[in-house]
């Protein structure tokens, strides 16, 4: 008597499920996840997840990626066999997974399971298992921005200066056993001298010409788990830029200054007021620089030199909390 009660609210909430996301019919899905993400939480909870997902689709194929191109194999596969995506990982996973969905229509659903997760941040998306299966099985989804950098999409970031090195040569022993903790010992380790080169922009017609240690070009609000973009949105149709300048040469005061500069954005934001800090906001923006820069898109290593960047609005479908801010 109970089993058959229990199947009832089942069916009912499938009913409920299908009627939100606009299906009709049976509902499936594929799981992805990086066993390596994170502490490896995820995987270890793969039985609850599963029991989760056999409740909420009517079939739910998991399968664990064993690479970055493993991933977007069959992220690119998927999109044409699955009405539904869900994937687990940090925010490289997320850019990887926009690799592969490319131009392809699929509704996505993410589980943050990395380190920093500022896509979930960003979103809104609660950072556990229970939470974020949560508001898949809730059935409510946006519509969301990403950008296209040159031939490559990206989330929330393309980055390049100071630190920004740190989310993809930072081991992944070292991220399992300290967390975030792992990314600070990198940046005081290897990352303290600011290495400064040139850059000419233009951000929808508006030109500037300087010289930098660090650029970001931001979609999403949180980086390195700070809220440094608090005002930003994933639905705007808008990307934000920041600088923080620097003279070609810089003495002793004006090395400590970009110190004092970077410490400024990650506790005041991208609109704090200061001199050697620039902002923008724009839809498209063209960035020119050393052959030698390397961009970082995500937390992933990136191309190298100058970038194109526009905002792609509302091109990705995802699963996300409702009445929160994206």
């Amino acid at each position: 008597m109970y089993a058959d009660r229990l199947r009832g609210r089942i069916y009912v909430k499938q009913l409920a499920f299908i009627a939100r996301i606009g299906y009709n019919t049976d509902v499936n899905c594929l799981f992805l996840y990086n066993p390596a993400s994170g502490k490896g939480k995820v995987a270890r909870k793969i039985g609850y997840i599963r029991r989760r997902l056999d409740k909420i689709f009517d079939h739910a194929e998991i399968a664990a990626t064993s690479s970055a191109e493993d991933l977007e194999s069959r992220v690119r596969e998927g999109a044409g066999k699955f009405d539904v995506i869900l994937f687990s990982g940090g925010d490289g996973t997320f850019n990887h997974v926009l690799q592969g969905v490319g131009t392809r229509e699929v509704r996505l659903g993410y589980i943050p399971g990395g380190t920093t997760n500022d896509v979930a941040r960003s979103l809104g998306i609660p950072r556990t298992i229970r939470g974020a299966l949560n508001v898949i099985e809730r059935g409510y989804c946006e519509q969301v921005d990403c950008m296209r950098v040159n031939d490559r999409y990206a989330m929330y970031i393309a980055a390049a200066g100071a630190f920004t090195r740190t989310t993809y040569i930072t081991p992944q022993s070292a991220k399992k056993k300290l967390g975030i903790l792992a990314y600070a010992f990198e940046c005081l380790k290897n990352e303290m001298d600011f290495k400064v080169f040139p850059l000419r922009i233009n951000c929808d017609g508006v030109c500037e010409e300087s010289h930098a240690v660090l650029i970001f070009v931001l979609n999403g609000r949180s980086v390195a788990s700070f809220p440094i973009n608090r005002s930003g949105s994933m639905q705007d149709g808008r990307l934000e830029l920041v600088v923080i300048k620097q003279a070609e040469r810089p003495g002793f005061f004006r090395r400590i200054g970009a110190y004092f500069s970077l410490a400024s954005l990650f506790l005041f934001g991208v609109k704090v007021k200061k001199k050697d800090i620039l902002y923008l906001s724009g839809r498209h923006i063209t960035v020119s620089t050393d052959d030698g820069v390397v961009w970082d898109l995500d937390g992933e290593e990136g191309m190298r030199g100058n970038i194109a960047v526009e905002v792609l609005p509302q091109r990705m479908r995802l699963f996300v909390p409702r009445n929160k801010k994206i």
